[in-house]
């Protein structure tokens, strides 16, 4: 379930917002890098771990612990790499949930996305996403740290049911990454990074 944290289809766009989206919005726009440990906790209680960095607009990395499995965005593009079968598939971005986090536009609540409820728990704001024209499809549940405000998790429940959870930790912002995280490299075919502009 790997893909499942990002291949989720999305759009926003936008419109007038409560003060908690518009807050949430803030800060995911004002993000341009990050590095975070993460925990990817799988429908039946399986867990991996990794390292996600994001370089906005456009770029982000999930490397996984237990696996050689990756998933990149390169501005164009995003690519899952599947290291048991050696394949990678890949996705516009603006097709896949990574589009709600990578743009520089950014919007939660529109005309095609709708913001379900807001809720605040233990210091926490929680945020939960569908789709106005099919709300069944699926949702993404965005939970927020209130202080010092910063995105702690996400949740998607994907069309079958299936819930995916991704939760951060030791999170680094504004810092130096290197540009070759962000492109699609390979592992069975050399060294020699793919990029899109």
């Amino acid at each position: 379930m790997i893909a499942a944290i990002l291949f989720f289809p999305v759009a926003v766009c936008a419109q007038e917002n409560p003060p908690e989206i518009i807050k949430a919005e803030n800060y995911l726009r004002n993000l341009d890098t990050l590095k975070a440990r993460f925990v990817q906790v799988d429908n039946s209680g399986g867990q991996m771990t990794g390292t996600f960095y994001l370089d906005r607009p456009g770029r982000l990395r999930f490397e996984y612990d237990q696996v050689e499995d990756f998933i990149v965005a390169d501005g164009m593009l995003i690519y899952y790499y599947d290291a048991q079968l050696g394949e990678q598939s890949n996705a516009p971005i603006g097709q896949t949930l990574a589009d709600f986090l990578l743009r520089e536009d950014l919007y939660l609540n529109g005309t095609e996305i709708a913001v379900t409820d807001v809720y605040r728990d233990g210091g926490q704001i929680s945020i939960n996403l569908v789709q106005r024209a099919d709300p069944d499809a699926g949702s993404l549940r965005l939970v927020f740290q209130e202080e010092p405000y910063s995105l702690k998790m996400w949740r998607v429940v994907d069309p079958q049911g299936f819930i995916t959870k991704v939760y951060l930790e030791d999170i680094q912002t504004g810092i130096d990454l290197p540009r070759d995280l962000f492109a699609y490299i390979d592992p069975a075919h050399g060294s020699v990074p793919r990029y899109n502009e």
